[in-house]
């Protein structure tokens, strides 16, 4: 079975359903978008998140793909950095019971965390990130031991806040002849690094995943015009349009892929399963409709649940509706 090996930022995600968007004026903080805060406004986030009631799910784009991808039975390794504290060891332990491969460094701050606020009718997400710990991982901890076996490359599109680690995985990746997909981030850090992003994609990307609005501030193009721009670049190009389902194109083959049935509470994390179930059909050797087919029947079950961690009936269904979709018998 072929590997994945995830680097990303190694967040705690700390949830909370919202009754109304008081919190998001307060903090000035955009309906979908992820804003960086520093430690005193992170605390600051976290203390009136408390009073309405949290969920602490280790958490960060890559991990989350990297989890899910383990949790399928394809063998997983992650590279992060976290602090010395009651959140790193959360996060580890996370890893650990998931039975991915954890390089883990131990940073001088504190562990980075995602205050995810959840506001209805759509589930939408926005972030308040404190990357704290993960935001010292850099280009020189990149020890050559963490890819030797890997077949796949996964990295996350916030990584981009660091571009010269970006720039160093991606040429290590390519120097071992890995497939390298990269999550576009939020559609504002798409736009604020969108010229090192073209650059990134056009040269190293193999598989690049971008929902419709990270897809258009990369491309400033709608989203069936963004799919071909990103084709272009890439070798396969993936846009997720949430609710109405995902489009993949590589070079003139395209397929539109329908969305999975499911009640959608949280969207958090839709699209790192997304990536996950993609990848694990990929590395799989079937079809790239098949692998869009397989990543949103994943996508289906993890906005089902607050966070990120898909509950045991959910997965046990999730499986046996990817061993039908890829023709594996029980």
């Amino acid at each position: 079975m072929k590997s994945l090996l995830g680097i990303g930022n190694a967040l705690t995600d700390i949830l909370a359903v919202l009754p109304d968007d008081s919190l998001l004026k307060k903090y000035n903080l955009p309906l979908g978008s992820m804003q960086h805060v520093d430690a005193k406004t992170g605390n600051t986030i976290w203390a009136d998140l408390k009073e309405i009631g949290v969920q602490y799910v280790a958490g960060g784009s890559a991990a989350n793909t990297v989890s899910a991808a383990a949790i399928l039975g394809m063998p997983s390794g992650y590279i992060g950095k976290v602090g010395d504290d009651e959140l790193g060891s959360l996060f580890r332990q996370s890893q650990l019971q998931n039975g991915i491969k954890s390089n883990l460094l131990v940073g001088t701050e504190a562990s980075g965390r995602a205050m995810v606020f959840i506001t209805a009718p759509n589930a939408d997400r926005t972030f308040a990130t404190y990357l704290g710990a993960a935001l010292q991982l850099e280009p020189c901890d990149l020890d050559p031991a963490y890819f030797a076996g890997y077949d796949y490359l996964h990295i996350e599109g916030y990584l981009v806040q660091n571009q010269n680690l970006v720039r160093r995985a991606v040429e290590m990746g390519k120097e071992r002849g890995m497939i390298i997909s990269l999550d576009m981030a939020s559609y504002n850090v798409v736009e604020s690094n969108n010229v090192f992003l073209q650059d990134i994609v056009k040269n190293y990307i193999d598989i690049v995943f971008a929902n419709e609005t990270e897809a258009a501030a990369f491309t400033h193009r709608p989203p069936r015009e963004a799919l071909q721009a990103m084709a272009e670049m890439a070798d396969i190009a993936v846009v997720k349009i949430g609710k109405d389902g995902s489009m993949i194109q590589r070079g003139d083959e395209f397929h539109f892929i329908d969305p999975w049935p499911g009640d959608a509470v949280d969207a958090t994390g839709a699209g790192d399963t997304y990536a996950a179930g993609f990848l694990f059909a990929h590395a799989n050797g079937m079809p790239l409709k098949t692998c869009g087919e397989v990543g949103s029947a994943l996508a289906a079950k993890v906005v089902e649940v607050i966070g990120t961690k898909i509950d045991i009936p959910r997965w046990k269904a999730a499986k046996q509706e990817i061993r039908r979709l890829m023709g594996i018998s029980e």
